[in-house]
């Protein structure tokens, strides 16, 4: 399916990936509706950020993803849909369990049934490598089992299974496409990639969890353009496909990176604050790509230096709005 000249509406549009997307799409010619959750100051998000002829083409849909006739009402005489909308904080979803089942496993339900209802043609919901947990071996297939080691991996692993049985039972088109560790511009400071570069720039101290732990990092543009790739391909519904680069990182070297790509003397330091509870920690993730390759003819392009260095210049141009001294949950 090219989706040029398509009605499509994106969840979670005004969060990080989401706008992101939204700028991709409008770049094919698709029509895009957003679906942001309502608040009094009629905020979108970081699609305020996009260019005023951009926003003047948009249609910008509030509510709570939680809601079932506002999600019903948003999927009308739509083609295809992205679901992001979701609750993403693992260290929030400790303290608050409940509302991650509620928003990330009730809200996908809901956009399942108006997808349904609607006669949508095809649903691309996110899904997270968080679901693996720790693997048993590397890389990690879209075939390893599943583990939910916080509240968050677990009310993803719900919400991926509310998607997949809608496809199993009603024949709804729905594909899932699994990103692993994504960063870049517009990423807020929850993620330990903004987080880390504007302590460093503001503060020249770094303050991390554990350094351990590896991740598969990739660039927004490119979890961007696996994600649409996925929504064109036929042979994508019914599929989980990794979106990764296939190279691990550990924390502590990334660190080292962020501090020496600022060009400052950067202090790094463990806060204990920040260390996640032992059995809840994935100590490893990398992603074995070869579906998205195989499936969709997707890799990643931009390196991690490149896509670090975009980063930094972005959280250095909007550092004020980063609150460096209060761990960000």
């Amino acid at each position: 399916m090219n989706l040029k000249g398509k009605t499509v509406l994106v969840t979670g549009a005004a969060g990080f990936i989401g706008s992101h997307l939204v700028e991709a799409l409008l770049e094919k010619g698709v029509e895009v509706s957003c679906f942001i959750k309502y608040n009094s100051r009629n905020d979108w998000g970081f699609l305020e950020e996009l260019p005023d002829e951009k926003k003047k083409t948009i249609k910008v849909i509030t509510g709570d993803i939680r809601d079932s006739e506002i999600v019903r009402h948003a999927a009308k005489d739509v083609d295809v849909i992205f679901h992001l909308a979701a609750l993403i904080g693992i260290p929030y979803s400790y303290t608050n369990p409940k509302e991650n089942f509620m928003t990330n496993v009730m809200g996908t339900y809901n956009v399942m049934q108006a997808a349904l209802d609607n006669g949508v043609k095809k649903v691309v919901h996110t899904s997270t490598s968080e679901v693996y947990g720790t693997p048993d071996s590397l890389p990690i297939t879209e075939e390893h089992k599943l583990k939910g080691q916080s509240p968050y991996s677990a009310s993803k692993i719900g919400a991926d299974k509310v998607a997949e049985s809608f496809y199993h039972a009603f024949g709804l088109q729905v594909a899932i496409a699994r990103p692993f560790n994504t960063y870049g511009p517009r990423q807020s400071a929850r993620a330990v990639i903004p987080s880390s570069i504007s302590q460093a720039l503001k503060n020249g101290i770094i303050k991390y969890g554990s350094g351990e732990p590896t991740r598969d990092l990739n660039f927004v543009a490119d979890t961007v353009a696996g994600m649409i790739k996925i929504a064109e391909c036929d042979k994508s519904a019914g599929e989980v496909i990794n979106l990764g680069s296939g190279k691990e990182i550990s924390m502590l070297k990334l660190m080292d990176k962020i501090a020496a790509l600022t060009g400052k003397n950067i202090k790094i330091m463990q806060d204990p604050a920040r260390v996640r509870p032992a059995k809840s920690e994935v100590l490893r993730l990398c992603a074995d790509n070869s579906k998205a390759k195989r499936i969709i003819g997707w890799e990643p392009k931009i390196d991690l230096d490149t896509g670090l260095k975009m980063t930094i210049e972005w959280v250095s141009t909007n550092l004020k709005k980063f609150k460096t001294d209060i761990y960000n949950r």
